[in-house]
């Protein structure tokens, strides 16, 4: 075992990780705003299906494919709360997961406190995409509100653009805070190699974030999304 409480090593895997995390989503907003993505090519749909849906008299299934949004964005949250007591109980049980770590041969050994601060990571992560996803419920159920109140007719064209752009707006950033809370699950399975090896978790946290960027920014969805072949 580890003289130190925490090593060297363990200090400088938390803080790149830490800047790939933090430095995606920073880069990412910013790139959004100037280059197709995944989120921008969504938003241009959603505007859409808000216009079609205040052209039509029966809104049904408008309100069936939000509750279908609702019913993923839950069906994260309910898992991620099963996910955040397993860690709990985990914290609460420390030195016997000490115990089955130290003998497996792929992981290095470390102290109670590095072990700790790992569990404490994934705590964090967790309880973070659970805000994210239950915000994004709650933001589905105020767009649920608006196609509810939408008015059957318009008294011009430029007040059934601006209610659909609104209706629009908050269904795209309802899908933002999903976003967020799916890209804290990829770096969540990041820190599982940090319990193998320091090194390991540095790799697999740059890994994921060119996952990320790849899916969001290059990926064939992207393509097809924008009508390229």
């Amino acid at each position: 075992m580890e003289d130190s409480v925490v090593t060297l090593s363990d200090t400088l895997a938390l803080g790149w990780f830490l800047f790939c995390w933090i430095g995606y989503a920073l880069a990412a907003d910013r790139l959004r705003t100037g280059r197709s993505s995944l989120m921008r090519a969504t938003r241009a749909y959603r505007e859409a299906w808000m216009r079609g849906m205040l052209e039509r008299e029966v809104r049904i299934g408008d309100t069936n494919l939000v509750g279908h949004l609702m019913h993923s964005v839950s069906f994260f949250a309910s898992t991620t709360i099963i996910i955040i007591g397993g860690l709990i109980a985990m914290l609460g049980a420390v030195d016997q997961t000490l115990a089955v770590t130290d003998t497996l041969s792929f992981t290095v050994s470390g102290s109670r406190e590095a072990l700790e601060l790992k569990l404490l990571l994934l705590l964090v992560i967790f309880t973070y995409a659970f805000f994210k996803f239950t915000w994004s419920l709650r933001q589905f159920n105020y767009c649920c509100i608006l196609i509810g109140a939408a008015p059957n007719c318009f008294p011009d064209q430029d007040s059934l653009v601006a209610y659909a752009r609104r209706a629009a707006r908050l269904n795209a950033l309802a899908g933002d805070h999903f976003n967020r809370g799916l890209r804290a699950y990829y770096f969540g399975l990041a820190v599982l190699a940090w319990f193998v090896h320091p090194w390991l978790f540095m790799a697999v946290s740059a890994f994921v974030v060119g996952v990320l960027y790849r899916r969001e920014f290059a990926s064939d969805i992207l393509q097809a999304l924008e009508g390229h072949s």
